[in-house]
């Protein structure tokens, strides 16, 4: 593991779900959070909870989909430190579920500019000050629905859940951090899922109005396992919290 004590951390979309929880667990263990909210007054209450609790927070106003507010992170960072240690994608967006037929450009596109063009924005504001680590990770939150073997498979609910956005950006995002990953070996980058694969569990978040059968500390494990790996650890794989799941 990693020494906590000279870690640090931006987790986007950190004010609440998983990101939240994976904030609160890290925190416990002494690394630095900025918490990353594009709503900046449930970021803040979020942050002062986790200071409550002990943590050591600083809260980054941070819309992903912004290029001026991903701009003005960095510089917030910067204030605090001259490198960041783990970078956590984690800000996503469910989309309305639409069925292929009436899906539309439009729809695809707001659904892609949080959970594609997102990570892709903050991972290239932030890529200096990860490489100026000594061994930096990024863990970019995924699902399963991003794996074809999951939703080609019959036995899996999603496979007769038809919609095109969700699916499609986690599947593309899955292919940008395998394509970083082979790109840019001094810093690793990892995929997690929050749930389990092969028991066809998902966490319970807002996203999924909490009907997860798995709790939102459960969710987190796998998102804590690559946030934490040593410098000899892996990069460019998908795991969920029972393990590396198939593409």
């Amino acid at each position: 593991m990693t020494n906590s004590e000279q870690t640090s951390v931006l987790i986007t979309g950190g004010n609440k779900g998983l990101g939240f929880e994976a904030a609160r667990r890290l925190g416990e263990q002494g690394w630095t959070i900025f918490l990353g909210s594009r709503d900046e007054g449930r970021g803040r209450a979020a942050a002062d909870k986790l200071t409550a609790g002990g943590a050591n927070v600083v809260m980054v106003p941070l819309d992903v989909t912004s290029d001026e507010s991903v701009s003005g992170a960095v510089r917030l960072v910067r204030e605090h430190t001259d490198r960041l240690d783990v970078l956590i994608n984690n800000a996503g967006v469910p989309g309305r579920g639409i069925a292929p037929a009436d899906a539309t450009a439009d729809e695809i596109h707001a659904v892609y500019d949080t959970n594609v063009y997102g990570p892709i924005r903050v991972t290239h504001a932030f890529l200096p000050l990860l490489r100026a680590a000594d061994h930096p990770r990024v863990v970019m939150l995924s699902s399963g629905v991003g794996s074809f073997s999951v939703v080609t498979d019959p036995e899996q609910p999603s496979s007769k859940f038809h919609e095109l956005a969700y699916s499609s950006s986690k599947a593309a995002l899955n292919m940008i951090t395998v394509r970083y990953a082979q790109a840019l070996p001094d810093v690793k980058f990892n995929i997690a899922t929050p749930g389990e694969v092969r028991n066809r569990k998902f966490a319970a978040t807002d996203m999924n109005n909490n009907t997860g059968e798995l709790t939102v500390t459960e969710g987190t494990d796998s998102i804590l396992r690559l946030a934490m790996l040593d410098a000899d650890g892996p990069t460019g794989i998908f795991v969920d919290r029972l393990g590396p799941i198939t593409w």
